[in-house]
């Protein structure tokens, strides 16, 4: 029983790797000579993530460093020993950052309402800015396919807006280059080799915010679909890598107002049921339909 658990294991990591692989290549997220800067947070997305990368640098053609890097948001409880004993025990390169970012937030949120979206912000910022202050190349985190497709819907649905998370991404100040190296990773088995491989989890809600509300609504009609019909997150996440704005509705994308007939071409041949219909049998059509 334990030899089959290690072989699952063993395919797991694998094809987590194999994902991580695909992903990277697919999007040029690591160029040789690149320092990526893995934002560890202390959830089980990122240790995956890092450990990821750390075997991409061992197997790669191309040679770059990986740097861990956390930041401590002083959060009442936060356990600030864990993840520095963690890294030093790997060997793995690491920075830690404190930056008292909760009591911003607690300042500028009103009581009851979620934390979450100031918190992130916040803290890509403070990250953003760190990367540059060790010559970090691109900045790696840890959202994975099923974070992508939530965020999609939730645009779709409250902002009304076609709008998710590419897998590599250029700051708005063309600063920093983020990459998302789990893209092609789904959530369920980021957790299955978390807990497999026994990282010291720290749970993201020592500041008391609530998990954000709409997020854990998409994430639940998302687990409802997948009962129905395996496979869907995965559908909506492709539908994004195969795009066509003609079919779509936005005038910036597509330019509808300028669409004019062109017909020297060859007339396509539509598909259509029934016998073939030519010119003279339509118009035999339109008759007797007007006589009826």
């Amino acid at each position: 029983m334990t030899e089959k658990k290690s072989n699952n294991s063993n395919k797991l990591e694998k094809r987590v790797r194999r994902l991580v692989g695909k992903a990277v290549s697919d999007y040029s997220m690591i160029e040789d000579g690149d320092k990526i800067m893995a934002a560890i947070s202390g959830g089980k997305d990122s240790f995956v993530m890092l450990d990821s990368l750390l075997h991409l640098k061992k197997v790669a053609p191309v040679s770059f460093d990986v740097v861990a890097v956390n930041l401590d948001q002083k959060q009442p409880g936060f356990p600030a020993e864990v993840l520095p004993e963690y890294l030093a025990s790997k060997g793995i390169d690491y920075y830690i950052i404190d930056k008292d970012t909760y009591s911003v937030v607690k300042e500028k949120v009103p009581e009851g309402k979620t934390t979450c979206s100031l918190c992130s912000r916040l803290r890509r910022g403070s990250l953003y800015g760190f990367a540059e202050e060790i010559g970090a190349t691109k900045v790696a985190l840890g959202h994975h396919m099923d974070d992508i497709v939530e965020t999609l819907l939730m645009n779709m649905f409250n902002n009304a807006k076609l709008k998710a998370m590419p897998p590599k991404l250029l700051s708005d100040d063309k600063r920093n280059i983020i990459i998302r190296p789990l893209a092609y990773c789904r959530e369920k088995d980021i957790e299955k080799l978390s807990k497999i491989n026994g990282y010291p989890i720290i749970p993201c809600n020592l500041c008391g915010s609530q998990e954000n509300l709409q997020r854990k609504q998409i994430k639940s009609m998302l687990a409802e679909w997948e009962l129905i019909q395996p496979g869907r997150v995965e559908n909506i996440f492709h539908s994004l890598q195969d795009v066509s704005p003609s079919q779509l509705a936005d005038n910036n994308l597509f330019g509808f107002s300028s669409l004019e007939i062109n017909r020297t071409q060859e007339r396509k041949n539509y598909e259509h049921s029934g016998p073939e219909i030519s010119s003279s049998n339509l118009i035999d059509v339109k008759f007797i339909n007007a006589a009826i």
